[in-house]
């Protein structure tokens, strides 16, 4: 593992040793930190603006971790109720030997979420010879979307430090800053941030990670074990609202999903919302339903593995950290 993984993980590993998991201390309120803020969670800001979270009783406070190590934190400490974040984190922790840990209740998003900006247009992209010996900002090392980039270009005959530089030790939120201020020639955005740096003629939209990726498990919402068995009823409720929330955005235009957004996205136009929600719904971002497959969550791994930041004799079943009870009633 390599060391700024690691040291992220022991942190982790210590809050689940030292800290009791509590719960939220108002019966409506539901204290949620997200890994960052993105229209790539469309179902959760929607299930808030629309009013169906209220049509469940809850209300809930949204923080933003900007960073699944973060999140994790947050929810271990008790500084948070729910959390919506990579699986990867959860497997991490369990791998380490805890049983203590978090459990995943309801996958968000079934595939990578970014879109690769390249600092000049390019005509034709190809994963392969438009990549070759270019450096790329991928994101965090350890994180989805630095492994999940990292996996479609090794399926591209691309290795980190060969034929291609990854840098992945910028954190989050300052990709768009470094590559703006001229590092690396090419960077992964998530939207509306990489239209609307494409918008300002900054960079061009070349390629959807997620859409050469396929389906994986990429952000789910997690809770501890003791939040989940003291409220069963707010875990079913959010998970309805959410499921609404879907079905508004697959049946609605772009631009009445786009208006359902505005409230969360104050700095956005209408309009790079919209484009942000149609090009999440091309690649098929969403779930439909709230439920983990096996099969996917087997992918996960295979990621994870490939990355280097599971072993390859690590044992993590899938009922180890995934619970679907919850997600198979609604």
């Amino acid at each position: 593992m390599k060391k700024i993984f690691s040291i992220s993980i022991a942190l982790i590993f210590c809050l689940l040793t030292a800290v009791s998991f509590v719960g939220c201390s108002n019966s409506d309120i539901i204290r949620m930190n997200e890994v960052t803020h993105s229209v790539f969670y469309a179902p959760l800001y929607v299930a808030i603006n629309k009013g169906y979270m209220e049509e469940e009783g809850l209300k809930i406070e949204l923080t933003s971790g900007q960073g699944s190590d973060v999140s994790m934190s947050a929810l271990l400490s008790g500084n948070a109720d729910i959390a919506l974040l990579g699986p990867e984190t959860v497997v991490y922790v369990h791998a380490q030997g805890s049983t203590n840990h978090p459990m995943i209740f309801g996958q968000l998003t079934k595939r990578d979420g970014s879109f690769l900006v390249s600092r000049t247009p390019i005509d034709n992209f190809n994963w392969q010879t438009s990549l070759t010996n270019k450096t790329v900002i991928a994101g965090r090392r350890g994180g989805m979307p630095a492994m999940t980039f990292e996996w479609v270009v090794n399926s591209n005959g691309l290795y980190n430090g060969n034929n291609i530089t990854l840098d992945l030790d910028t954190a989050f939120a300052q990709m768009v800053p470094t590559f703006q201020g001229g590092a690396g020639d090419f960077c992964t955005m998530f939207e509306p941030t990489a239209t609307e740096y494409q918008n300002k003629g900054l960079g061009t939209i070349v390629a959807s990670v997620g859409e050469y990726s396929g389906e994986i498990p990429y952000t789910c919402f997690m809770a501890s074990k003791n939040f989940m068995n003291k409220y069963p009823d707010k875990i079913d409720g959010f998970l309805r609202a959410i499921k609404k929330a879907y079905t508004f955005i697959m049946t609605a235009t772009s631009e009445e999903v786009a208006t359902a957004l505005a409230p969360s996205f104050d700095g956005s136009t209408i309009a790079s919302l919209q484009i942000a929600v149609e090009s999440y719904k091309r690649i098929d971002a969403w779930m439909a339903t709230p439920a983990m497959t096996e099969s996917s969550y087997n992918r996960l791994l295979s990621v994870l593995k490939n990355a280097g930041t599971l072993s390859n004799t690590s044992i993590v079943n899938f009922t180890d950290v995934v619970d679907n009870s919850h997600a198979i009633k609604i």
